[in-house]
């Protein structure tokens, strides 16, 4: 345990206590703010990320001309996982950068980074006009995305469990997936919306454009969110150790001397990223392409199933604070593995009611996930290498198992004619991801590895 003195910004600056010297007394309302910036920046992020799957059937019409629906899926897919390809070298830089000159600055670049690829693709002419050219700046712009998502989640996540009293991590984290749910619901809400307003031919020719144009506007807000932030208390703490500056961690270090702590990240992340690719970006067009459900119907069914989800988040984040992070997750690999395929086989029945409600069961049992995870994982890692070593362990597995879900599920469709794959695909990530939770330490209610305990001041919400 830290023994340091803690220092930190001014503004910032935590309490010691005659009861707890060695402990840092967080101020409420400087965690508010810092919790709202975080998943307020996320959310702007993910709203950018995530149009891009809601609206997959059209771009793929516009970018991969082709008389085979199935191919042109596959193309639009395709170019949504060649960005999860370039994460762990976002990662990479991002994350050592995090731990190097402070988790804001790099928390400030990526969301630029992010907004700029978002908004360039709103600007790229269609295969008609340009040609081939059309799918290669699309690629690019993709890979611009990616790279600059590297550094997001672990930075976002890393923030919060810093700031963070220990009782209180998992719900206050939990804000941060609410963040992630809300862009989701933006992106979706609009897309939902133009598919109702507009005629195809509309949505095809110029339709398409106005969410990610959007993505501008909304980037300059989550920038100065974030510009207004201040470094965590235990990055602070990271600093003061040293005499100038913070000590580069070498890369080498962060995954050799953290192997086992970045196996458990890759396990943890690969459930939660299968199933939250597979719920939230997959089943729009599987209800769509494959069940030949109706787009609008089908895109008001995720719609409702995120909102549900949002509801619950904050509740389940604060049970994962009063019984642990590791039953919590654990119910939800269960869950996964017994009930995946029900629930897809409701969805397949086709009926409204028998869509959300197979829908909805895997929403709730994806809050498992999302309510324990911006807890459970920064808690892995100690504060020196906390967001290099995050990034790595969390950006390999979103990129050989998250990213690639809508892909790997789709061509296994096609190759085997079997529509349930997608459930076989989740019973295997829950069976991985229940592994991953029988080795991993409870970290509810403890002090992050090298850090000291943090408590809440008096006037903690």
């Amino acid at each position: 345990m830290s023994t340091a003195p803690v220092v930190a910004p001014a503004s910032a600056l935590t309490s010691r206590t005659a009861e707890s010297p060695d402990a840092t007394v967080t101020d409420p309302a400087l965690v508010k703010r810092a919790v709202k910036a975080a998943a307020l920046g996320n959310a702007m992020e993910w709203f950018d990320f995530g149009v891009y799957s809601y609206i997959a059937v059209t771009l793929g019409k516009v970018f991969f001309p082709s008389g085979n629906p199935t191919a042109q899926l596959l193309s639009t897919f395709g170019a949504f996982a060649a960005a999860f390809l370039v994460r762990p070298l976002g990662g990479m830089v991002f994350g050592p950068l995090g731990d190097r000159v402070g988790r804001q600055k790099v928390l400030a670049l990526t969301m630029i980074m992010m907004a700029a690829g978002t908004f360039a693709i709103g600007l790229i002419p269609s295969y008609a006009t340009i040609g081939v050219g059309a799918p290669v700046l699309l690629l690019a712009a993709r890979l611009v995305q990616g790279f600059s998502t590297g550094g997001e989640y672990a930075g976002a996540s890393t923030f919060i469990a810093e700031y963070a009293p220990d009782k209180r991590r998992g719900f206050l984290g939990s804000w941060l997936e609410f963040g992630t749910l809300a862009g989701y619901i933006g992106g979706a809400g609009l897309v939902t919306l133009m598919t109702a307003l507009l005629s195809a031919d509309d949505l095809t020719s110029w339709g398409w454009r106005i969410p990610f144009l959007i993505a501008g506007p909304m980037g300059l807000i989550g920038l100065y969110l974030r510009m207004r932030l201040e470094e965590t208390p235990a990055f602070a703490a990271e600093v003061a150790k040293a005499e100038k500056d913070r000590p580069k961690v070498p890369l080498r270090e962060m995954v050799t001397g953290q192997w086992r702590a970045l196996l458990l990240c890759v396990g943890l992340v690969l459930v939660f990223n299968v199933t939250d690719y597979m719920l939230l970006s997959y089943m729009p067009s599987y209800l769509t392409s494959e069940l030949h459900y109706d787009e609008t119907h089908g895109l008001l069914v995720v719609l409702g199933v995120m909102v549900l989800m949002m509801v619950v988040q904050p509740f389940a984040g604060a049970l994962t604070d009063r019984v642990g992070r590791r039953p919590v997750i654990a119910a939800g690999c269960a869950g996964f593995l017994l009930l995946s395929v029900p629930a897809l086989l409701l969805i397949r029945e086709g009926s409204l009611l028998a869509v959300a409600l197979g829908m909805g069961a895997l929403g709730l049992l994806l809050v498992c996930f999302t309510a324990a995870m911006p807890s459970a994982l920064p808690a892995l890692f100690p504060t020196k290498v906390r967001y290099g070593s995050l990034s790595i362990g969390f950006n390999v597995s979103v990129s050989l198992f998250g990213g690639t879900t809508p892909l790997v599920v789709t061509a296994l469709i096609g190759a085997t004619g079997d529509m349930m794959m997608p459930a076989y695909y989740m019973m295997a990530a829950a069976v991985i991801g229940g592994f991953a939770v029988w080795r991993m330490a409870e970290s509810a209610g403890r002090p992050l590895p090298g850090s000291a305990p943090s408590v809440a001041g008096r006037h903690a919400g």
